[in-house]
């Protein structure tokens, strides 16, 4: 009963947020510019542009994304996926990484929350470390948009319930970087890496979400 109880609030919290993008029908936020024109070159890294497969697109109904490769002129690189959601109703939500990558494979090794510091403040992300079979990878996430940037699923899903019920916007987007590991001791610079994009990707995505 005591471990039912526990998970009581998260139960509670889930099903508002279905309730409420099931009967609300607010109007869509638009990008006010496209997400192409994100950063597309950090350091001695550029970058080249790929799309999602077909049913890929399809299942998760985003309204627009990026999906963008960086490489250095020695050919090691990483990627960055951002997918925006005018409107989230129900099936049509973003779906997090946390349940994404295991899904498709990925063993969590590790996973904590990052404080990297911008101009404007502290903000928080998702760091996880991630293997499947021989390889590892590095992976940073976090959630922006309506003024604000998170890391934590459970204040994203309340403060998407309290906007879609008080403010009608449920508008977000979800940042994703993800960075082959290879040596354990080389490992800092990949943190290093993560964190340089994270402070370039931030102010620019603010500047194409809407206000």
């Amino acid at each position: 009963m005591r471990d039912w109880r526990a998970w009581l609030p998260a139960l509670l919290l889930g099903a508002g947020v279905l309730m409420v993008l099931g009967i609300s029908d607010p109007e869509g936020r638009e990008l006010r510019d496209s997400l192409a024109t994100l950063p597309d070159a950090l350091g001695s890294y550029e970058s080249e542009d790929r799309e999602l497969a077909a049913e890929e697109l399809a299942a998760n109904g985003a309204s627009a994304y990026l999906l963008r490769f960086f490489k250095d002129p020695a050919g090691e690189g990483f990627s960055v996926y951002v997918v925006y959601y005018a409107h989230q109703r129900n099936g049509k939500t973003i779906h997090s990484p946390k349940n994404c990558l295991p899904g498709s494979g990925w063993e969590p090794l590790s996973a904590d929350v990052r404080q990297v510091e911008l101009p404007e403040g502290t903000i928080q992300v998702n760091r996880y470390v991630l293997a499947q079979g021989g390889q590892r990878a590095l992976v940073y996430y976090w959630y922006q948009g309506r003024g604000r940037v998170a890391a934590s699923e459970y204040q994203v899903k309340w403060e998407l319930l309290r906007d879609a019920a008080f403010k009608a916007r449920t508008e977000e987007a979800m940042v994703r970087i993800v960075l082959p590991l290879g040596r354990e001791e080389d490992d800092a610079h990949a943190d290093r890496l993560a964190h340089d994009a994270v402070r370039q990707l931030v102010p620019s995505l603010d500047r194409v979400l809407p206000s």
